[in-house]
C-alpha cells in the first residue's frame, strides 16, 4: 500500500483475531447460560438435592444454589486479580493459555460429580478462576493489539461471543431437560471443553500484543505486528505517528521509574482512572440487568409462558440480536453518547418496571393480571435491548481505554474484580431483598443508571477513533494535572 493511502477498515489478520479472542467472552456466557437451566433439571436435583415430603420430590435448597452459582465469580474475581500481574511478567498469550487450562480443569471437576454438590460448586469455583482471568486478558489483548480504526467493533467481539455462548447454552439445556440421566446436564457441560480447545487451537496463530513487547524491548518485532494489523508498510505515515505515541508513553514510564510505586499505583491519575475504569464495569453490573434474567421466569408466566427454558431463550435471543446493534454503535457513533443514552433509557425503563410490578401485578396469581405482565415483559426486553446495544458491548473497551497504560494490566484486573464483587453480590441477595419489597428493588437500579449517565458525562472522555496512546495522554492531562471538563 503506497504512503499516504488511506487505511483498510479491518485486514483479515485484525479479523481472525477478533474471530479468535472472542472465544473467551463466548466460554463466559456459555458457562453463565448453562448453570439456571442445570437448576430445574429432575436428574441435577435428583444428583445435587435433598428430598422433599412436602412436595414429594427433589429440590436444592436456596442457600446451596446460591453456592454452585455464586462461587464461580469468587473464582472469577481470584483469577482477575492474577490475570494482571500474570501478563506483565510472561506477556497476554501465556496467562491465556493458563487461564484456558484451569477453565477446563474445573469442567472436569464438574462433569465428575455424581451426588456431591460441592463437588459441582468447587468445580465452578476452579472455572471461574480461568473466567475471571479472561475476562481481564481478551479485551485487553485485542485492545492493545487491534488499529485504532476498528478497536471498537473487535473489543466488543467480547460480549458479542458471551451472548451468542449463552443463547447455545440455552438452546441445548431446553434440547436435554427431557432426559432423564446425567446426560442431561452433562451434555452442556461437556461442550465446554470444544470452546477451550478452539481457543488454546488459535491462540497458536496470533501475535503477541505489540504494546507488551515494546515493554520488553523487542521493538522490531511489534512493529512488524502492527504494519500487518493496520494492513500497511512499515513507513507508513499512520504507523510511524503511532510508534512516535508509543515511544512518547515508554519514555514517560521510564522517567518515573525510580518513583515507580508512586508514581504507579497512589498518584492521582492513577488513583482516579482506576475508580472511573472500576465505575464502568461496576455499571454493567449495576444496571441490574442480572436481576432481571432472574425474574424472567416470574414476568413471562404472566402471559402464560410456563416453560422458563423458553424464557430464557426468548431473553437470550434479544441479548444476541441487540449486541449486533451495539457493536456497530461502538464503530459509528460516540461510544460516550452510546453510554449515556443508554444508561438513561435503561433507568427509565426500570422505573415503568418497578411501577407497574409493585402496583399493578398481582405477586400471588401473575396470571390475573395479563396486561400488567405485558408491559412487564415489554419493558423487560426494551431494557435488554438497550443494554445489549450500549453498555454490553461497549463498557469492555471502555474500561481498557481509561486505565493508565503503564501496569494496564494490573488496573484491569482491579476494576474486572470488582465487577465480579457486584455480580456475586447481585447474585446471592436478590432473593434475599425482593423477599422484602418484591419489584420495588427496580428503583435501586434505575437509580444506578440515572448515576452512570451522569458519571459518564462528566468523566469519561470520547474514544472513538482515537489510538490508546492518544486516549492516555489525554487522561493523564486532565487527571494528573487538571481537572473538569468534557473530552
Amino acid at each position: 500500500m503506497a504512503e499516504g493511502s488511506s487505511l483498510p477498515f479491518m485486514t483479515w489478520r485484525v479479523a481472525c483475531m477478533g474471530v479468535i479472542y472472542s472465544l473467551g467472552g463466548l466460554i463466559y456466557g456459555f458457562d453463565t447460560g448453562q448453570i439456571s437451566g442445570f437448576l430445574e433439571m429432575e436428574d441435577f436435583k435428583r444428583s445435587f438435592g435433598t428430598f422433599d415430603s412436602a412436595t414429594s420430590g427433589y429440590t436444592i435448597s436456596t442457600i446451596r444454589s446460591g453456592l454452585i452459582v455464586g462461587l464461580l465469580s469468587i473464582g472469577n474475581l481470584v483469577g482477575a486479580l492474577i490475570a494482571g500481574p500474570l501478563s506483565d511478567r510472561l506477556g497476554r498469550k501465556p496467562p491465556i493459555a493458563l487461564a484456558c487450562i484451569v477453565y477446563a480443569s474445573g469442567a472436569v471437576v464438574q462433569v465428575s460429580s455424581t451426588s456431591r454438590w460441592y463437588q459441582v460448586a468447587l468445580g465452578r469455583w476452579t472455572g471461574g478462576l480461568g473466567v475471571g482471568a479472561l475476562s481481564v486478558l481478551v479485551p485487553m489483548a485485542s485492545s492493545e493489539t487491534s488499529p485504532a480504526n476498528c478497536r471498537g467493533v473487535i473489543v466488543s467481539g467480547y460480549q458479542m461471543a458471551m451472548t451468542v455462548g449463552i443463547l447455545i447454552a440455552c438452546f441445548i439445556n431446553f434440547g436435554t431437560e427431557h432426559i432423564e440421566s446425567h446426560a442431561a446436564w452433562r451434555t452442556t457441560m461437556g461442550l465446554d471443553f470444544i470452546w477451550v480447545a478452539f481457543l488454546l487451537l488459535g491462540l497458536v496463530f496470533l501475535p503477541e500484543s505489540p504494546k507488551y513487547l515494546f515493554s520488553k524491548g523487542q521493538d522490531e518485532k511489534a512493529k512488524t505486528i502492527m504494519a500487518q494489523m493496520l494492513g500497511v508498510s512499515p513507513d507508513h505515515p499512520t504507523l510511524q505517528r503511532e510508534l512516535r505515541d508509543i515511544n512518547t508513553s515508554l519514555e514517560k514510564d521510564k522517567a518515573s521509574q525510580d518513583d515507580e510505586w508512586r508514581a504507579g499505583f497512589f498518584s492521582k491519575d492513577a488513583i482516579v482512572r482506576t475508580m472511573l475504569a472500576t465505575g464502568i464495569l461496576s455499571g454493567c453490573q449495576l444496571t441490574g440487568v442480572n436481576y432481571l434474567l432472574y425474574y424472567g421466569t416470574v414476568i413471562f408466566a404472566s402471559t402464560g409462558i410456563s416453560n422458563s427454558y423458553i424464557t430464557q431463550i426468548i431473553l437470550a435471543a434479544v441479548n444476541m440480536v441487540c449486541t449486533v446493534l451495539g457493536l456497530y454503535f461502538a464503530q459509528k457513533y460516540s461510544r460516550r453518547k452510546c453510554l449515556v443514552f443508554g444508561a438513561l433509557w435503561m433507568a427509565w425503563c426500570f422505573l415503568i418496571f418497578a411501577t407497574v410490578g409493585h402496583f399493578s401485578l398481582d405477586r400471588d396469581d401473575p396470571a390475573k393480571t395479563p396486561k400488567a405482565g405485558a408491559v412487564m415483559i415489554t419493558f423487560t426486553a426494551l431494557f435488554i435491548a438497550g443494554f445489549a446495544s450500549t453498555w454490553g458491548p461497549i463498557c469492555w473497551g471502555e474500561a481498557v481505554v481509561v486505565c493508565p497504560a503503564r501496569r494496564r494490566a494490573v488496573y484491569s484486573g482491579i476494576s474486572v474484580s470488582c465487577f465480579w464483587i457486584w455480580n456475586f453480590l447481585i447474585a446471592f441477595f436478590t432473593p434475599i431483598i425482593t423477599a422484602r419489597i418484591d419489584y420495588m428493588f427496580g428503583y435501586v437500579f434505575s437509580g444506578c443508571c440515572f448515576l452512570m449517565a451522569l458519571m459518564v458525562q462528566l468523566f469519561v472522555i470520547e474514544s472513538q477513533g482515537r489510538t490508546l496512546e492518544e486516549m492516555d495522554r489525554l487522561y493523564s492531562d486532565r487527571y494528573g494535572s487538571t481537572s473538569g471538563g468534557k473530552g
